[in-house]
């Protein structure tokens, strides 16, 4: 019988997927951001709209930059790289030997002045972007989503540790199917698949012995729930085609902006979109949707909903948003609209206001690029870039903020909430 068929009554199954810091369009994600933060650190008023390609041998930067400082691109591009784990040139993409082509150039004046010429500063384009939160999880994400990218994630650990399963290289995928009942609550992992590029020396039933021995149990460690769900009875499906050595850059080109929805939600809720990598927070696409997350967020924290989205729009050049909607999809203590109206209240959505909040004007972008930009924990670390004569310096800096439950106090008073 089929699965979807023989489900309970009012069941359903749900998917997410995730992929590694070692995919082709993750590296592109990564080096954007990191040319972003080099220059965010020189200079915190920088204008930055940075696309990378990559492919066999080649990096490629472009973009519209406007910056009192430059940067070393190519040393910038080349460590992101080395980071990854691409520096063997079998991967036929290697850090120090494959190329690195600039083409940025200097922000279109037209946008600059709606942007920056204003009173107030105006959003950077027209666009609608979403911010989504559920309880099903301690940080608020979708199951499905938490669990595919904690895959990807544990097991470029395992490879970078270089103690087991030492055959891995740097690209993978995950997916992960989970049944919930008809209150939207997950019951049962119905499937996990793991991709994942390997030497070519690895057999399949190695890799699929050593992610069913190595990986899962190391998984199940992060959270409770995990550790219950994967015991359960589930389909696991390792390298489906059989094999998986030709992968990275050089297997698929990659480019900045197409994993938009491992980066958020993995499926749930909604997305506007536009990309976030390579774009400074004066950029709604990026700065909005994370204050998006931020309110909903802890708006279901501070008790307001069991799951909401919250979509915000705006018009170039233009400060205040052009609309604020919510969907708590059934599970608000409000209506909807209330909803919205009270978020309009406690929240400062102009892209000014949304910086101010969230502390933006940061070199805080490259971390975000891999393993989803919600969800994160915030932290404060001390992180290394380059100036345009390719020197080192260091610079403290407070990363995801956008998770942050400082504001559930105050929805709380708010709504009457105790």
């Amino acid at each position: 019988m089929n699965a979807l068929t023989s489900l309970p009554k009012g069941h359903y199954l749900f998917t997410s997927e995730s992929v590694s810091e070692g995919h082709p369009d993750k590296v592109a994600d990564q080096i954007s951001d990191a040319v972003l933060d080099n220059f965010l650190a020189l200079d915190p008023k920088s204008r930055v709209a940075c696309e990378t390609l990559v492919t066999t041998g080649q990096v490629i930067v472009a973009g519209e930059v406007t910056s009192n400082n430059w940067v070393d691109v190519q040393r910038v591009a080349r460590d992101v790289i080395a980071r990854i784990g691409y520096t063997k040139s079998d991967y036929k993409f290697e850090a120090e030997s494959l190329g690195v082509l600039t083409a940025l150039h200097e922000q279109s004046a037209d946008i600059a002045m709606g942007v920056d010429g204003a009173a107030e500063q105006g959003a950077g384009d027209q666009g609608m972007m979403f911010g989504y939160a559920t309880d099903e999880t301690d940080n608020y994400m979708p199951l499905t989503l938490d669990l595919a990218h904690t895959l990807v994630y544990t097991l470029a650990r395992i490879r970078k540790e270089g103690r087991q399963m030492t055959y891995l290289r740097p690209d993978a995928k995950s997916q992960v199917t989970i049944e919930y009942d008809e209150h939207n609550r997950p019951v049962r992992i119905d499937t996990i698949v793991v991709s994942t590029q390997h030497d070519p020396t690895a057999t399949q039933q190695q890799i699929a012995d050593d992610i069913r021995n190595i990986l899962l149990p190391l998984v199940a460690t992060r959270d409770k729930r995990y550790a219950s769900l994967l015991q359960g009875d589930f389909r696991l499906l390792v390298n489906p085609t059989g094999q998986f050595v030709i992968g990275g850059p050089h297997g698929d080109t990659g480019l900045t902006g197409r994993k938009i929805i491992v980066d958020t939600y993995g499926g749930r809720g909604a997305h506007g979109g536009g990309a976030f990598s390579g774009k400074d927070p004066s950029k709604v696409d990026r700065s909005a949707a994370y204050a998006a997350r931020y309110i909903a967020k802890n708006m279901v924290a501070a008790g307001v909903a069991r799951e909401m989205l919250v979509q915000v729009s705006y018009a170039i050049g233009v400060a205040q948003p052009v609309s604020i909607s919510v969907n708590t999809f059934g599970t608000g203590i409000r209506p909807d609209g209330e909803i919205a109206g009270a978020i309009n209240d406690l929240f400062d959505l102009t892209p000014r206001g949304i910086e101010r909040m969230l502390n933006l004007a940061q070199p805080i972008y490259e971390p975000t690029a891999r393993y989803g930009h919600m969800g994160r924990k915030p932290e404060t670390v001390t992180r290394s870039f380059y100036d345009g004569n390719g020197n080192k310096f260091e610079k403290q800096v407070e990363l995801f903020t956008w998770e942050k439950l400082d504001k559930t106090n105050e929805i709380k008073a708010a709504f009457g909430l105790h």
